[in-house]
């Protein structure tokens, strides 16, 4: 499933940055993950680096964005077929 951040985000700008997929950036008052290009890095690292990198664990699944391994895997061949694979395109 794809990930969201909570309301605990303190906007330490160190999730946007790292997220290949180019699917985080700052919303109103923090941080946030658009679903439709969240593949929980799934394609191109073993974890998602935002919640690896996140100092107070913020970033959580997103229950509204149910989706399988094999569906990330699906959205990350989807986003390198149409160029929006981010920055680090495997």
């Amino acid at each position: 499933m794809a990930l969201t951040i909570t309301d605990e985000c303190i906007n330490c700008d160190v999730c946007e940055p790292v997220c290949p997929n180019g699917a985080i950036s700052l919303g109103d008052e923090i941080y946030a993950i658009d679903p439709a290009l969240c593949t929980e890095c799934v394609g191109h690292y073993d974890e998602p680096q935002c919640r690896a990198l996140c100092p107070v664990a913020c970033i959580v699944p997103d229950p509204q964005h149910r989706e399988s391994g094999d569906q990330l895997l699906a959205k990350f061949h989807r986003l390198q077929q149409a160029g929006s694979g981010g920055r680090d395109a495997a």
